[in-house]
């Protein structure tokens, strides 16, 4: 597939799919405390989930729940000790009691770490964005990563593809599944066509998202970690079958006891699509491919799981766009091939021991034209992390582990081939310890070596937290975050030293009531960037860097700024609408910029205000998104040429705008209950702009060019038919 936008059939596809409702069951009971006094305001689930109530006045709590056999049920309260006890649900259940042992008098809540983390995991005190909320986010075509971009810390990308955090540019964030390092995240495309990801959130139980100072389990990224977790075993078997304006796709689930197969597939072809949307390129081959997917669940036991997967995809696509090297246009052709299959076990022991073992194979194969040139690239990786967790107590628990990775990427062309290759090993340890209620400590460390680079590498990290208040607290994080050069020069055969990042994050957070506040700040140093020297700047970011060019670790830089999310799903009935606003000051020298300059991903201010209701007449959700950034540096060549000093001062205009909104509106045909859905992005079809480019225009001048999205405005609608009944909870 091709661009961010054009690929929407994958809102159906990947939220589709996972979208088939499990069977719901009542939970109900009491909280007292050990005075036999009821529990008000405790927080109750069932753990490893995210399903949970809070108690009333009487100590009561109701929630619904699709999971099945044996569970633990939890209650946690500021002024008690936590206690759970087992229960075996295989239907509803009710005159549950939990009895809390109250603390001491001025004890608070056991207090959670947040700087720099946004979680939609099992987590309750850091829960921001569940998966049911990335889906329903208009805009957001059910990408994972599209709908990170509504969350502080983010850009809006524009052409460019990626992840872009806190100045860090899109080779900064690394993408994890089950632990893995994802080797492509983004699907191939051509120069300044961005490209939608691989992921859709209901292929996913938990998503966490860390915009600086995360786990030491993971390296290789300067700026931030998109952490993915696979859903666990399913309640029931499914059918479901999907069809929209750019193709169809079927998914299957059989479940037995104690383990269940997946397996699913879809065609995709936008000729449809591009019969009712204007592109700003011309696809003179329409985007077109499929996907197939299978996975294998089994749970041995109640506190082990096994989750075996595998996945390929293919998609071609041929687009006319500017030729970045000279003036006019050029063809551009993509053939892509992904092809990725992991494996993972986790088994607790005695409630006192965790391993966790991981492993997994990627390969991606593409063939690009572009006009008379042909070349293909292949990437591929091979992954092991293994690691044990000790649970001395509720308090304090210490991980250890360690991974290896093999990688490398080999570039081919009629005349010539390059190729580099990568052993990367790490090993890490992490203690959380709480020795009191109001105080949480997360000090980690992680080691690396490079078997290219011949580079070692020590990153210590560290993480705290304070309650403030019944309802709120401060966390600070920090740490050494290591990185290799981009690919472009490990393939050109250069061998510079790790890039440095040292982060340092506060912020304080307040949440009572589904109402969540939250102030961050940071200061992010850059050492030991990526420099060229020696040659004239070149904004292109595919040129051809010679084996030959000075490369040095002697880049710098900054990023420093302040967040607010805001987050109230109490105050109106039905509705759920969140703030998240982010200002960032950043300057850089690193990669061919002659001087410390701001990168030209950066907008200085970025908003998103995101609001969805529910219409119970009409079985209804609506949703609407509107996204607001500043004017972004561009490369002004005449100017520049003209003063050097000028070098990415100049600001785009227009700033960026984009207002999209979607509908789902639920009904059944006999057994078949089916969702029919709508999307509008840039309903106001607002003509952003990203920058502008510069070509020879034969007479000694240059001739400008806008640099835009592939779509301004698009306009997406499909059906989802399944044998398993569906909720507005799913909306």
């Amino acid at each position: 597939m091709t661009h961010r936008y054009s690929i929407l059939v994958f809102l159906l596809i990947a939220l589709l799919q996972g979208v088939s409702a499990n069977a719901q069951y009542k939970i109900s009971g009491t909280v007292i405390n050990n005075k036999k006094k009821p529990v008000k305001g405790a927080n109750v689930y069932l753990d490893n989930t995210i399903d949970g109530g809070t108690t009333d006045s009487n100590g009561i709590f109701r929630f619904t729940t699709s999971e099945k056999g044996p569970q633990t049920i939890v209650a946690s309260e500021i002024s008690h000790s936590a206690a759970g006890q087992p229960v075996n649900i295989e239907g509803d259940l009710s005159g549950i009691v939990i009895t809390l042992v109250e603390n001491a008098p001025k004890d608070l809540d056991v207090v959670v770490i947040t700087a720099g983390s946004f979680d939609a995991t099992n987590d309750k005190g850091k829960t921001v964005l569940k998966p049911l909320d990335i889906v329903t986010t208009a805009g957001s075509g059910a990408d994972v990563v599209k709908a990170m971009q509504t969350l502080p810390g983010t850009q809006q990308t524009g052409p460019d593809n990626g992840l872009f955090v806190r100045g860090g540019d899109a080779n900064e964030a690394a993408v994890i599944v089950d632990g893995m390092v994802v080797q492509n995240a983004f699907f191939n495309g051509a120069p300044g066509v961005a490209t939608r990801s691989r992921f859709g959130a209901f292929q996913y139980q938990g998503v966490a998202f860390s915009s600086g100072g995360y786990s030491a389990r993971y390296g290789q990224a300067l700026s931030g970690v998109l952490e993915l977790n696979t859903t666990d075993l399913p309640d029931k078997s499914n059918i479901n079958l999907g069809a929209n304006l750019a193709g169809a796709n079927a998914s299957g689930v059989k479940k037995w006891k104690n383990s269940a197969i997946e397996g699913g597939g879809g065609y995709t072809n936008l000729t449809p699509f591009y019969g009712i949307v204007k592109s700003n390129f011309d696809f003179y081959k329409v985007p077109q491919g499929g996907n197939g997917n299978a996975r294998y669940i089994w749970k041995p036991n109640k506190n082990g799981i096994l989750k075996v997967a595998v996945n390929t995809q293919h998609n071609t696509t041929g687009v006319t766009i500017p030729d970045p090297f000279n003036s006019g246009t050029v063809n551009f052709v993509t053939a892509d091939h992904n092809y990725f299959g992991n494996a993972s076990y986790k088994q607790l022991f005695k409630n006192k021991y965790m391993l966790y073992t991981a492993a997994s194979v990627s390969q991606n194969n593409t063939d690009f034209e572009f006009g008379p040139l042909k070349y293909g690239q292949d990437e591929y990786r091979r992954q092991f992390r293994v690691e044990g967790k000790r649970y001395f107590n509720s308090r304090l628990n210490l991980m250890l582990g360690t991974d290896i990775q093999s990688f490398g990427l080999a570039r081919t062309t009629d005349t010539a081939k390059q190729s580099f290759d990568e052993i990367l090993s790490g090993a890490y340890a992490e203690l959380e310890w709480t020795p009191v209620n109001r105080f949480a400590v997360k000090p980690g460390v992680r080691y690396e070596n490079s078997t290219l680079l011949g580079a070692n590498t020590i990153a210590p990290r560290l993480s705290m937290a304070f309650k403030t208040g019944v309802h709120s607290q401060a966390s600070v994080a920090g740490g050494m975050f290591y990185q290799q050069a981009p690919s472009v020069y490990l393939i050109a055969g250069h061998r510079p030293d790790m890039q440095l990042a040292t982060h340092y994050i506060a912020n304080w957070q307040w949440s009572q009531d589904n109402r969540t506040l939250r102030l961050e700040g940071y200061y992010k140093k850059y050492d030991s960037l990526i420099l060229e020297t020696g040659a004239p700047f070149n904004p292109n970011i595919y040129r051809y860097i010679p084996p030959t060019a000075t490369v040095t670790n002697s880049g710098s830089g900054y990023a420093q700024g302040v967040e607010l999310f805001w987050r109230d799903k109490k105050t109106f009935k039905n509705t759920d609408y969140w703030i998240s606003y982010s200002y960032i000051d950043t300057k850089r020298k690193f990669l061919n910029y002659p001087i410390a300059a701001t990168p030209t991903f950066i907008a200085n201010h970025n908003l998103n205000l995101v609001g969805k209701y529910w219409i119970d007449k009409i079985k209804t959700n609506v949703s609407a998104t509107y996204s607001y950034a500043s004017g972004r540096p561009y490369y002004n060549l005449p100017g520049y040429m003209a003063d050097n000093t000028r070098f990415l001062t100049d600001r785009t205009t227009p700033d960026f705008n984009s207002l999209s909104v979607s509908l789902a509106y639920l009904h059944s045909f006999g057994k078949w209950f089916t969702v029919f859905y709508l999307s509008v992005e840039n309903v106001t079809n607002a003509k952003n702009v990203f920058g502008y480019r510069y070509s020879p225009d034969g007479n000694g001048g240059y001739t400008e060019s806008k640099i835009v999205p592939a779509l301004y405005r698009t306009i997406f609608f499909g059906v989802n038919m399944s044998l398993s009944e569906f909720s507005k909870d799913e909306l």
